[in-house]
């Protein structure tokens, strides 16, 4: 068993108004599944697919207080496209963002509702991911991380460093998933957060099971009306175990 990352969750105070922004950005279509839930994938795309990882954006009434743990990077493929992609975000409502980032190649922004992203300067190993090139955690210790996700998911570990780890699908497309070591520690729950799904056929309880077994733990939540499940990993990042599918 094992399960795939297939789309983030990403909470706004308007849900409708954020995913106009974020389809505009990523030249994808937006489609909603309910009331207070907006669904961004590309245009033609049949979920789920390794080739992209789907955003969910959900309302949610609590504002953004802190610095997102997860964040999008999005991919160019020249300095001009780098810089035309920042002035095109600003039109659609994005501001530049300090983080602390110091002078660097890449554009930290922030979209309409404050959540952080980055548009890097062109990289080879990004060319074909589609938009979006990295889903970016920050993390205290890539390494830990990266055996935890590497065993939770079937997707392939890249490169793993004290500093920086990265996977990929193992069909080799779509963006990859990265974990960044900073110093800043958790305080609150995440506003984005990563969804995975098992397979057709697998059984969910059993999968959970496996993930905690991993280090997963209860993020102490009441569950009882949910489809999905909710567990935090081992450095109590939620994320959501879907249905098989």
């Amino acid at each position: 068993m094992a399960t795939r990352l297939v789309q983030i969750n990403m909470k706004a105070q308007d849900d409708a108004a954020l995913g106009r922004f974020w389809a505009e950005a990523l030249g994808w279509e937006v489609d909603s599944e309910a009331p207070g839930v907006t669904n961004l994938e590309p245009v033609g795309f049949t979920y789920p697919d390794p080739v992209a990882v789907c955003v969910d954006i959900v309302n949610s009434p609590e504002p953004k207080t802190v610095k997102n743990r997860v964040h999008l990077d999005l991919a160019t493929d020249s300095a001009s496209h780098q810089a035309e992609l920042v002035a095109r975000l600003q039109d659609l409502g994005a501001t530049l963002a300090d983080v602390g980032q110091g002078d660097v190649p890449w554009t930290v922004m922030a979209d309409p509702e404050g959540n952080e992203f980055c548009v890097l300067e062109p990289r080879p190993v990004y060319r074909g991911t589609g938009p979006i090139a990295a889903v970016v955690v920050d993390c205290a210790d890539p390494r830990a991380m990266a055996r935890f996700w590497g065993e939770a998911m079937d997707w392939t570990v890249h490169e793993v460093t004290d500093g920086h780890a990265t996977m990929r699908s193992s069909e080799g497309v779509g963006p990859y998933l990265e974990f960044v070591r900073t110093p800043d520690t958790k305080h609150v729950w995440n506003r984005v957060h990563l969804d995975v799904r098992p397979y057709p056929g697998d059984d969910m309880a059993a999968e959970e099971a496996r993930l905690r077994s991993l280090g997963a733990t209860d993020p102490g939540i009441d569950q009882f009306e949910l489809s999905w499940t909710v567990l935090a990993d081992p450095e109590g990042n939620e994320f959501c175990l879907l249905t098989p599918r």
